[in-house]
């Protein structure tokens, strides 16, 4: 157990605080006035001769009226707000320090402290449509730091890694905004206030926690973070989905399906000599949206239309949500009645979503047990009569509710409960669950989905923000991530030759592939790169288990920045269009229109171009315009280092038991 430190030096009167924060070897920390209000947290290391503010505590704040020590120091202001600031000098799991910062102030104050971002690069933070990254250039203008509808942000967990080895970490009862270089640039500022989409009614004060670390790196830094406040998943999902792809109905055929086409998608799959792990029946197979009842006009005998998916060789899985539309009767009326709805602070339930057609819906209230069992048991119903192997959660995010949600949990927790309680509820469907939301949930054995990417090449949602949210996704410690369907969802156009080929090309490496757009609907060539690309998917998916089994016991992400084997090298830190499998596998996929070459950086270590031992690269090093016509993956293994490297005794071992392993598969 950490023992909390008394502070070293104190020096206060009723306009003037100066504190020395104990701190580790190589750093020193105080706390002093801000000329423009409140107090600065100031940072100098060993390693630079000038100090920077790294936090402005209290922007709003005024003056100090007056401060006291003892364990930590209780800083005072007017309009009744108080600080107390504690620090802390850890050494496991890593050495350094941690400052705890907490904030108490009347319901109706509004807190603000600000983060200098400084000239570091900065990772984590909310996932977005258009997801930059690292995340210091993203602009947020007092930005509700809830799970919602706009911007793609199905993860918003309040955390932000510096590449100089700092890290920010919100208490989950924060009512947070961030605001990123728009009241000031290069600046994260972080306001805690009672306004929607967090309850007015209901609270009765306002508090802002949070703690800063410090580390000697960027890697060091979020391993830390990953033990003491992001956590890590239990498990991981089926290695099926990992090997081969899923196939799904959905980007290629939207809600035109039924028995026919279902069987005809099957048919092509075989015929064209493409393995899976399962068939995904999507968007739309229910006789209303939110019945959970076969529409026997599009599949009149829904058990044989699996139980031929599956003589053909396939698992079933099927699309679900947690919505109810108006009109979808008796449902509708009957979970109304029973209480399972969201109800608004003004008592209606009425929202929508993207299915609403025209009409109004409601959202499942997974904050409350009845309704959840209720939601479990007519989705188990679903799964006992037809043989579905499992199923796809869309939606989750907070601001399906109608506005402002009544739900039923900590009101200091509202409304990003309801998405870790919807996605809680819907994994005990087992590991080949995929969900698209996500808070608090890092825990969870179960893939989480990229949210739908537009079938362009840029940063508009589309082929270059699958790295960029893959990296962000993993450093918020999702890591068992399911990129989205290849080719993006063809709302705008149907993707080109090219862009499928380059999106495949970038998935390879990624944890699984997902098919809707199918190769065969352009040329030869499409089909036969196609192949060999799910092929060395398939060669390589032992390493995305060993790589998910070791997020499992230490919470490493399974695809890191190329700086995560490198953490100090700043030539790394702004990388964002190359990722790693694991700490050997660095892949390079090209996501730019038209280029047949790229530039690649290649961090410390010897690395085998394309896992040819006699293509040897010594990083770090640039490898300038590297060759990459449309037929070509730009990857590289890293070579064990001498110290770690297998004897040749063992190597004819594991090579033996790789032997009876095919074999037996």
């Amino acid at each position: 157990m950490l023992r909390l430190v008394v502070l070293a030096t104190l020096v206060a009167c009723a306009a003037a605080v100066t504190v020395n924060l104990e701190s580790q070897d190589g750093v020193s920390l105080r706390v002093q006035d801000n000329t423009a209000g409140g107090l600065s947290i100031v940072m100098q290391r060993n390693t630079s001769t000038t100090s920077s503010h790294l936090m402005w505590l209290g922007r709003y704040a005024g003056a100090v009226s007056s401060s006291s020590s003892g364990e930590e120091l209780v800083v005072h202001f007017a309009g009744n707000l108080s600080l107390h600031i504690s620090s802390r000098v850890i050494h496991e799991p890593k050495s350094g320090t941690v400052i705890s910062v907490a904030w108490k102030a009347p319901v109706a104050s509004r807190l603000a402290d600000c983060l200098s971002l400084g000239s570091k690069n900065w990772y984590g933070g909310p996932q977005q449509k258009h997801q930059y990254w690292p995340i210091e250039n993203l602009t947020l203008a007092e930005y509700s730091y809830v799970t919602k509808e706009a911007d793609n942000c199905g993860i918003a967990e309040p955390y932000w890694l510096g590449s100089d080895g700092t890290y920010v970490f919100f208490d989950s009862k924060v009512p947070l905004f961030v605001d990123q270089n728009f009241i000031e640039q290069r600046t994260t500022c972080f306001i805690a206030e009672v306004k929607a989409p967090y309850s007015v009614r209901r609270r009765d004060r306002l508090e802002m926690s949070y703690v800063i670390g410090v580390f000697d790196n960027v890697r060091e830094a979020h391993e830390h973070a990953v033990a003491t406040v992001l956590g890590k998943p239990t498990g991981y999902p089926d290695e099926r989905m990992i090997k081969s792809p899923i196939w799904s109905t959905w980007a290629r055929y939207k809600s035109a399906i039924n028995h026919d086409v279902v069987l005809q998608f099957a048919d092509d799959i075989i015929r064209y000599n493409f393995t899976n792990s399962q068939f995904e029946i999507d968007d739309l197979w229910e006789i209303c949206y939110g019945s959970l009842t076969v529409d026997e006009n599009r599949f009149p005998n829904m058990s044989d239309t699996v139980n031929t998916l599956k003589s053909k060789g396939f698992r079933v899985t099927m699309w679900m949500h947690p919505f109810i539309n108006k009109g979808c009767e008796p449902w509708y009326t009957d979970a109304l009645n029973d209480n399972y709805l969201v109800l608004s602070e003004g008592g209606s339930e009425v929202t929508s979503w993207w299915n609403d057609n025209g009409t109004t819906a409601a959202y499942v209230d997974f904050t409350k047990p009845e309704a959840r069992q209720w939601y479990h048991d007519r989705v188990q119903y679903i799964h006992d009569t037809y043989g579905i192997d499992s199923f796809k959660f869309d939606a989750g995010e907070t601001s399906w509710s109608p506005q402002i949600p009544v739900l039923q949990s900590d009101l200091d927790e509202q409304p990003s409960s309801i998405t870790t309680e919807y996605v809680k509820s819907v994994a005990k469907f087992g590991p080949m669950v995929e969900v698209r939301a996500g808070y608090r949930s890092q825990d969870l054995p179960i893939f989480v989905r990229m949210i739908d990417k537009d079938t362009y090449f840029n940063f508009e949602n589309g082929l270059a923000t699958l790295i960029t949210t893959l990296l962000q996704m993993n450093l918020n410690g999702y890591t068992l991530v399911l990129p989205d369907m290849i080719g993006g969802n063809g709302y705008n156009v149907r993707p080109s030759k090219e862009l499928f080929i380059r999106w495949l090309q970038a998935n390879v490496f990624m944890p699984s592939l997902q098919f809707s757009y199918v190769p065969w609907d352009y040329d030869n060539e499409t089909v036969q790169l196609s192949r060999e690309l799910v092929a060395l998917h398939e060669q390589y998916a032992g390493e995305v288990v060993r790589a998910f089994q070791r997020s499992v016991a230490e919470g490493a992400p399974v695809n890191p920045p190329i700086w995560w084997v490198d953490p100090t090298n700043s030539d790394a830190h702004p990388i964002w269009d190359e990722f790693l499998l694991g700490e050997d596998i660095l892949a390079a996929p090209v996501v730019t229109e038209g280029a047949t070459s790229r530039d690649i950086y290649l961090p410390a270590g010897r690395w085998l171009e394309l896992g040819d031992p006699e293509l040897v690269h010594e990083g770090p090093v640039w490898i300038r315009n590297y060759p990459a016509p449309l037929n070509v993956l730009p990857y590289f293994i890293r070579e064990p280092s001498p110290s770690s490297a297998t004897t040749p005794c063992v190597a004819a071992v594991l090579v033996l038991f790789g032997l009876i392993l095919n074999i037996f598969n």
